[in-house]
């Protein structure tokens, strides 16, 4: 039996609550950098998430212009969404779409006082390349 999700499953379970890790090859010959990250996915459009301007992780999307996700379930039925693909845009963050990402983690009123940052920018990744598993299709 194939643990690997269709493709509603794995978009679905990308689209729900989880907190990412978001890995880019490291600038100058560093080690890969892997840093868990909040985010915004719909079905069928890009990954979405709020990093610093100047950050290690954003000079290295800059170079490589490519990173890969990766979101994991930790309770059983163990399952994970690892996405690869290009970074389409890094842009100053929208108010609105910070608000968005924040309450999904924070809260309405906690996310709904956050603040963009000109400090702050919005990174988009096309996934292109998918792997899943599902282990709660062994008990199926």
């Amino acid at each position: 039996m194939s643990l690997v999700m269709t493709v509603e499953e794995r978009e679905a379970f990308l689209a729900d609550l989880h907190v990412g890790v978001v890995s880019v090859a490291g600038e100058d010959g560093r080690a890969p950098l892997a840093v868990p990250i909040w985010y915004r996915y719909e079905p069928g459009g890009l990954l979405s998430f709020v990093t610093g301007r100047t950050s290690r992780k954003t000079r290295a999307l800059r170079e490589t212009g490519r990173c890969s996700f990766c979101v994991q379930r930790e309770a059983r039925p163990y399952r994970y969404v690892t996405v690869e693909g290009p970074v389409v845009a890094i842009d100053p963050v929208d108010p609105a779409e910070l608000h968005e990402i924040r309450r999904r983690y924070l809260g309405a009123d906690a996310g709904d006082a956050s603040v963009a940052s000109e400090s702050e920018v919005m990174v988009r990744m096309r996934p292109e390349h998918w792997l899943s598993a599902d282990y709660g299709k062994l008990d199926r």
